[in-house]
């Protein structure tokens, strides 16, 4: 029963979150938008201290629950590793856990966090983050499927005269996180497909830092001695290869609570139930019964060396742990002090033939306010990216910020009547905006450039800025101030513009508009 509520959470939580970045209409984020709110990391950064206290409690009451219902990595982890037992069972095994690399690996991401005070949230964090690493699957792979369908139900519903559905463009936003997308993708389902949860307890930092607290977790599955026989069926079917079954230990640091063994044992003696100390190492005389029962002999020198063992063990992981609370408190006290930091014109059509210009200072969105507040806290999961629906925001290929959102006007303009990117992202990287105040927001101002300008080139007559700019900040003026007929030109005033983009958008100039816009490092009200 609990393993069937486990999986029925799990799948709940796993769909909406993969609904959140195939949904270009913007329906869904106000019914499941939440899914993506209580994920471990992203709470963390924005400062969500009630989802993380919720999310620690749950761990330090029932185990690893975040892994295995809440975070979609996870869970897509557990469905490549079912479709491969379909073909093989019972193949996993116990193996000693790789503490130097887990926590190795997490010392590297907390000192990438504390680099990110220089140079953006580091690439290790946006790749290693579970929640982050799965959204760009979703965006990138799964995405340009979904649409594609979409775009058949539009053709079919057009040739019936119905408007149900509409045709959306389908293209790669950033080969360089498509590539990534795609590398992430055969790593994850390689490790899985061979070995179930490889990745969360040996890579995964939140796996790591969870797996700690689960040590002292209320609820664990344990063995019941006086059944088992050490027939070793737990340990087989065990994804996170965590269950000693010959010494009749599990390493609860691993256990991600999937309450597959409980499932699996015809004996019944695997159960979830509550331990309020840890468990002590069997003893040759707690085996006895089971032994007996099975009509199986244990020598006293193999009880020894088991008891030895399991000491050794024992001595290993309290050396571990010891290290790992520096580690631990490194981790919380850097993440803290970076959250703390924080204190529609339609059917636009594509321009192939314009160039991106080259910026000084690249326009990051509405809501993320400097740029710095964007590099220290954005993951980089493209959530905003897929939800964007003048698709604008698209992954910056910079190392220094690489796969986080940044404006570009070839396909559109940041509309003043959307706010969609600030109402989804889960870690406070872009915080939620109203309307009124995105229309005040101002990202970066316009700026003219005289030799691309067609009046100024071709004596042609053009006000095609002027009159698409949303705040009348640009104005057209005589080109010569003794003659009032002569060709107007544009002129920008920039204590009014917001940085839109409307005007570079709309210009007719090519390759390269006679206008664009400039960020701001500092987004400011005007």
């Amino acid at each position: 029963m609990l393993r069937k509520i486990r999986i029925t959470a799990a799948v709940i939580c796993f769909t909406c979150v993969t609904l959140l970045f195939l949904d270009f209409t913007g329906t869904l984020h106000q019914w499941f938008g939440w899914t993506a709110k209580i994920q471990f990391f992203p709470a963390l950064l924005a400062l969500h201290f009630g989802v993380v206290a919720g999310l620690i409690l749950l761990t330090l009451l029932f185990g690893r629950i975040y892994c295995s219902v809440i975070c979609p990595l996870g869970v897509f982890q557990d469905c490549v590793s079912w479709t491969a037992g379909k073909r093989k069972k019972n193949r996993f095994r116990y193996s000693p856990a790789l503490n130097g690399l887990r926590y190795g690996v997490l010392a590297l991401f907390v000192l990438a966090l504390v680099g990110g005070g220089l140079l953006g949230t580091s690439m290790l964090v946006s790749l290693l983050e579970p929640y982050s690493a799965y959204g760009r699957i979703a965006s990138n792979l799964l995405a340009p499927v979904y649409q594609w369908g979409n775009n058949g139900l539009a053709y079919l519903a057009e040739r019936m005269d119905s408007y149900a559905f509409y045709s959306v463009d389908v293209w790669i936003k950033s080969t360089t996180t498509f590539v990534i997308a795609v590398v992430t993708l055969i790593v994850i389902a390689v490790l899985s497909w061979r070995n179930g949860r490889t990745y969360c307890n040996t890579l995964c930092p939140v796996g790591t830092l969870l797996g700690f607290l689960s040590r002292f977790s209320l609820c664990k599955p344990v063995f019941d001695t006086t059944r088992c026989n050490s027939c070793g069926l737990c340990a087989r079917n065990c994804k996170a290869s965590c269950i000693d079954s010959a010494a009749q230990t599990i390493d609860y640091s691993r256990c991600v609570t999937c309450m597959d063994c409980i499932n699996t044992c015809n004996k019944q003696a695997m159960h979830y139930r509550i331990v309020r100390k840890q468990p002590q190492p069997v003893t040759p005389q707690e085996m006895a019964p089971a032994i007996a029962k099975a009509g199986q002999t244990t020598s006293a020198a193999e009880g020894n060396a088991s008891s030895a063992h399991q000491a050794k063990e024992g001595i290993q992981n309290h050396s571990s742990r010891r290290d790992f609370l520096s580690v631990t408190a490194l981790f919380a006290v850097t993440t803290a002090l970076k959250a703390q930091e924080k204190k529609v014109d339609g059917g636009l059509a594509v321009i192939e033939q314009k160039k991106r210009p080259t910026r000084a200072q690249y326009i990051t969105p509405p809501g993320s306010k400097s740029v710095r507040n964007l590099n220290r806290r954005c993951t980089a999961c493209q959530l905003c990216v897929s939800v964007c629906p003048n698709q604008i925001l698209l992954p910056s290929a910079d190392l220094t910020r690489l796969m986080q959102p940044e404006i570009s006007y070839e396909r559109g303009f940041c509309r003043p009547e959307c706010n969609r990117c600030s109402q989804v992202c889960p870690a406070g990287a872009i915080q939620p905006l109203d309307l009124a105040d995105k229309s005040a927001t101002q990202i970066g101002r316009a700026v003219w450039i005289r030799e691309n300008c067609l009046p100024w080139n071709e004596d042609v007559r053009c006000s095609s800025c002027a009159s698409h700019c949303p705040t009348g900040a640009i104005q057209m003026v005589p080109e010569s101030a003794d003659d009032p007929d002569s060709t107007p030109i544009p002129v920008v005033h920039t204590e009014r513009c917001i940085g839109c983009g409307a005007c570079e958008h709309y210009c007719p100039a090519r390759p390269f508009s006679a206008i664009y816009v400039e960020g701001n490092t500092q987004h400011r009200i005007i």
